[in-house]
């Protein structure tokens, strides 16, 4: 009899003996009939981690299944089960299919009761019954963008992953404890799926931290497969009784994932040339040409039924919000194929102190004042769309205001009757005028200008930041030999980093170990505490 065999029928013999002793079910709860068991500590686990839109996703498609369970063919149900999986969400695909009819017979049923009672438009009810027809689809294969959108920030952070992984084993050849520093160091989302490897070892899901790895990345065999073969790697490195083979090993993983990464880049790069081109003539060329078609669309369009007014909404609605969101939607079927690329990490999540620097910062005394941007930029939002707005506003506090130039040639308001009719101070529509044009353009500057403030202001001090790390990344080479330097000679770390800041003065590197050898000195804190 072989190890596994006597290790089973051991197993076996205990659960019947607390079977006996019990008097209750010794089974894995996995493999019981129903719903999965998640227990108490598992969802204050996720709650931690895991984003609020999916959370309300999740109640909307549960509220969704209870009003009608609709069952989804047996090929898409494992399709959407496999996302689900992928998310971590806490629903059924028949609430996903659910959400995808309720959702857009409510924006069918409000749309037309709007169209009729507040516009009486038949365009407008044409536009509903498309809008909610095309919502269909896109909300069926909502967990499915979900999960391609989890994946593709998942595999911005593979490479520095394995980087992490292969860093700890290094020194220390311990799987857990290597996947363990990985989760701690990355950012959600990938962190959360190896801190769920790790739990579902601590619960008993699985034996051993090998299979539990090994599940986790079979959900990545269809997408990243040298993320797999670089973790395998690293898995033989465990094996291998040479340390330098070992570190071979783990050296080999990490060139893996970079060679094939790159690979992967260069040809989607290759590829991009005819969607770039389609997304190109949807979001540039055919508004433009729209402008152009646009009189003759107007004249047809235009007659007694139809006023200006009406005319002007609904070329509105198709160029901004019919075209966008095609413009939109195409973008990002041209997103979710691109491979694994950048790692992106912002440390303000693990650092709740660096948020201050997202803000506008004023001195004041000592202390650092932080204003959000966000009121400067709803400042110049509000300035500027008042400006634009002002002609229509003037009208509407005195209807007889108007300001004319060069003996009545221009006017600036140009509000006129319509076509054929006489009508009140009251009843004219507009403004045409040359100066409300010209006016009407800091509507488009507010938006703009609102938006490129707050951006502006928000990312000044961080780039800031950035630059001096740049130069930090320059100066480590050079910086890490003189440091190495004073240690050889045998100096004790603690007065090494205070002697390589005074040769170093003047740079980002001497300014780094100036800040080390303040805290070591003066406050006490050990070497790791100093730099962290």
């Amino acid at each position: 009899m072989n190890e596994k065999e006597l290790t089973k029928e051991l197993l076996q013999k205990y659960k019947e003996k607390l079977k006996k002793e019990l008097g209750g079910i010794t089974e894995n709860p996995k493999s019981m009939p129903g719903k999965r068991v998640i227990s108490r500590e598992y969802k204050e686990f996720k709650e931690s981690f895991f984003p609020k839109p999916m959370g309300f996703y999740e109640k909307a498609c549960n509220f969704s299944e209870k009003i009608a369970k609709i069952k989804p063919e047996a090929k898409k149900r494992a399709e959407l089960m496999r996302s689900i999986g992928i998310c971590h969400l806490e629903m059924s695909p028949e609430g996903a299919y659910a959400f995808a009819i309720f959702l857009p017979a409510l924006v069918l049923i409000l749309g037309v009761l709007i169209s009729f009672v507040l516009f009486d438009s038949l365009f407008l009810v044409f536009f509903f019954v498309f809008l909610a027809l095309a919502l269909i689809y896109p909300l069926m294969q909502l967990p499915n963008f979900w999960a391609n959108r989890w994946r593709m920030r998942a595999s911005n952070q593979m490479v520095q992953c394995i980087f992490y992984v292969v860093t700890y084993m290094r020194h220390t050849s311990n799987l857990e404890r290597a996947l363990e520093f990985a989760s701690d160091h990355l950012a959600a989302p990938l962190s959360l799926d190896l801190r769920k490897v790790l739990w579902d070892v601590e619960t008993g899901e699985f034996d051993t931290i090998k299979d539990s790895l090994e599940n986790y990345l079979n959900t990545w065999k269809e997408w990243n497969r040298e993320f797999i073969e670089s973790f395998h790697l690293v898995e033989s490195s465990l094996y291998e009784p040479s340390e330098n083979r070992r570190l071979d090993m783990l050296d080999k993983a990490l060139n893996v994932i970079l060679t094939e990464t790159y690979e992967k880049m260069l040809h989607y790069a290759h590829d991009l040339q005819s969607p770039i081109t389609m997304l190109h003539m949807l979001g540039v060329i055919l508004p433009i040409l729209g402008l152009v078609i646009l009189p003759l669309v107007v004249s047809f369009m235009a007659g007694e039924e139809t006023s200006p007014a009406r005319l002007t909404m609904y070329i509105a609605i198709l160029y901004n919000i019919a075209i966008p969101l095609g413009v939109y939607y195409l973008g990002r079927i041209i997103l979710s194929k691109r491979p694994t690329g950048y790692g992106e990490t912002d440390i303000s999540e693990e650092n709740p102190e660096l948020k201050k620097y997202k803000n506008i910062l004023i001195k004041f005394g000592k202390k650092d004042i932080g204003i959000n941007p966000i009121f400067l930029a709803g400042m110049v939002f509000l300035i500027l769309m008042l400006i634009g707005l002002s002609p229509m506003i003037m009208h509407f506090l005195n209807p007889e205001f108007e300001i004319t130039l060069f003996e009545g040639a221009f006017s600036v308001m140009g509000y006129i009757c319509p076509q054929g009719a006489e009508c009140a101070l009251s009843e004219k529509i507009g403004p045409f005028g040359l100066g409300a044009s010209i006016l009407s353009l800091a509507v488009t500057l507010a938006l703009g200008l609102g938006v490129g403030v707050y951006f502006a202001f928000r990312s000044t001090n961080v780039i800031k930041i950035r630059n001096k790390t740049k130069k930090l990344e320059d100066e480590f080479a050079s910086a890490l030999f003189q440091l190495g330097n004073r240690l050889g000679d045998g100096l004790p770390a603690e007065i090494a980093f205070g002697k390589t800041a005074e040769i170093m003065g003047g740079t980002t590197s001497g300014d780094f170990y100036s800040l080390v050898n303040r805290n070591i000195t003066k406050l006490g804190m050990s070497v790791k505490e100093a730099i962290f």
